[in-house]
């Protein structure tokens, strides 16, 4: 499967606008979907765990969907904490523009959804999240991901929590032993459903 659009800024292939009706954490919503746009056809089998395996996330402070693809994450992050800021980082601008749509039809006003250097440049030199929920792109190649999630673990504010979910066939298990083991986070399994993983990781 050839997924490198989903990385793509500008994606060549047509948007395909489509309406879809979905489920995101017990909240029904219907969401404007699009082509080249991570998992168009509505929500995917990992962020649903995801959503279903997380706590609520902290009802203040900056909230951080890492890959928002068209925001099933930052609207699920929204409609738990409306008095938070949500953060929605992808490099793709359909995906941000997307999931800006859904989040004005949600009437979520707290959302931004930001490229990683804009996102960066909102936070400052010394700008901390309080918690990130991601589905992360682990097909973007292990380096990518070792170094996205390096550029933004980092952001963590201290005990606070990134929640990512990852498939056991994907690299679920050896990415556990990377963040903790060379990396030196804290990470814990807390969910395993499907084949797939949910991995909680501390902020010092």
């Amino acid at each position: 499967m050839d997924t490198a659009h989903y990385f793509a800024p500008d994606p060549a292939a047509p948007a395909d606008l489509r309406e879809r009706e979905v489920v995101l954490r017990g909240r029904a919503r219907t969401v404007t979907t699009g082509g080249s746009v991570f998992s168009a056809g509505g929500l995917d089998k990992a962020t649903a765990i995801l959503l279903d395996e997380v706590p609520d996330p902290p009802t203040t402070g900056t909230l951080l969907d890492l890959g928002c693809g068209w925001g099933p994450i930052t609207l699920a992050l929204a409609d738990a904490s409306p008095g938070a800021d949500v953060l929605a980082v992808d490099v793709s601008e359909r995906a941000l523009d997307l999931t800006a749509r859904n989040a004005a039809a949600a009437g979520a006003p707290r959302v931004a959804a930001l490229t990683p250097e804009a996102a960066l440049e909102r936070l400052g030199a010394d700008g901390r999240v309080d918690a990130i929920w991601s589905n992360p792109p682990v097909r973007v190649g292990k380096q990518a991901l070792h170094d996205l999630l390096d550029l933004w673990l980092p952001r963590l504010a201290p005990g606070a929590l990134a929640h990512l979910v990852v498939g056991k066939n994907l690299g679920a298990d050896s990415l556990h032993r990377w963040l903790q083991d060379e990396r030196g986070w804290a990470v814990e399994r807390v969910g395993s459903s499907k084949g797939f993983r949910v991995l909680a990781v501390t902020g010092s």
